[in-house]
Formats: C-alpha cells, structure tokens, sequence
C-alpha cells in the first residue's frame, strides 16, 4: 500500500494488490498516508497455499480492478 500510494502521490500511475486478511489494515495504511479510501484488488487469503491455477485466476481478478485504476 505505502509503495502505491507514494507512486501515485508522484505521478506514476500504481495499484495495490493485498490479501483479505489484510484489508483493514490497508485501509488504515491509506488513511495515514493521506489517501483515504484509496482504491486496491484485493485477492484470496493465504497465497502461500494456493495452487498455481488458483494464484493464476487470482492474477487475472487482479488484473481486471488494477487496470481500471492504472487509467483513471
């Protein structure tokens, strides 16, 4: 979150990406840093585990809310 919001807050277009269990503190994270409801995917929770077709179609859900934001 802290790396895409300062990127953005530079002009270069970015996106985050976290897992469900880390939504709240994302959240938190773009509040602090002065971004407020900063828009982010958001993927399964824990990837560790996920199977290389589960972290593809997640890839692809990723993709699909990042690249909206990446062009507004």
């Amino acid at each position: 979150m802290h790396d895409s919001v300062k990127a953005e807050q530079l002009g270069i277009p970015a996106f985050a990406i976290m897992t469900t269990k880390f939504v709240s503190a994302a959240e938190l994270m773009s509040r602090v840093l002065g971004a407020e409801n900063y828009p982010f995917a958001v993927i399964d929770h824990p990837i560790s585990s996920a199977s290389e077709h589960d972290l593809a179609h997640q890839a692809e859900q990723a993709v699909k809310t990042g690249v909206p934001l990446l062009m507004r």
